[in-house]
């Protein structure tokens, strides 16, 4: 399981290609001529990078859905729309599609920001705006999500 870390600001051009930050090349050096897949993401407006393992731990879990039953479904269906599968060319960028970059309102200042075994791509207004919004109830958050004192790691 990899492990990312950093937050960066960088560009997307016109074609829709990311260079990826040399931070994350050097982090994501062993594995980065396997491949990734880029998605939307679930809850926010903007797109998950996964490394070609972890998303196939992911559709694992996904693939044991019962298919018959109607939620089941139509999450599968939402969940893989607009997946695609993208490989770093020989200057370290990825190419983002017309219809993702679209969802995410990329347009030309982007937020990378590394969410431990993925990449999160933002466009920079939407990542400071949901930042800001999340710091109000953010301290509310983390007591309720890490301050269980049930965690066997310690984590409280």
């Amino acid at each position: 399981m990899i492990n990312l870390i950093g937050t960066y600001e960088c560009k997307i051009d016109a074609k829709g290609r990311l260079m990826l930050p040399q931070a994350f090349k050097k982090q994501l050096a062993p594995i980065l001529q396997d491949g990734f897949v880029l998605k939307r993401a679930v809850f926010q407006k903007c797109l998950e990078l996964y490394p070609i393992a972890e998303w196939n731990v992911l559709s694992a879990k996904v693939n044991k859905l019962n298919r018959f039953n109607k939620k089941n479904d139509e999450f599968i269906r939402r969940f893989n729309a607009g997946v695609k599968p993208v490989e770093v060319d020989g200057t370290g960028r990825i190419l983002v599609s017309k219809d993702l970059g679209s969802f995410a309102k990329l347009e030309k200042s982007i937020v990378v920001n590394a969410a431990f075994n993925i990449l999160e791509i933002w466009d920079k207004d939407l990542y400071e705006k949901a930042i800001d919004e999340a710091a109000v109830d953010f301290a509310d958050l983390a007591e309720e999500v890490m301050g269980d004192s049930d965690i066997p790691d310690g984590l409280s």
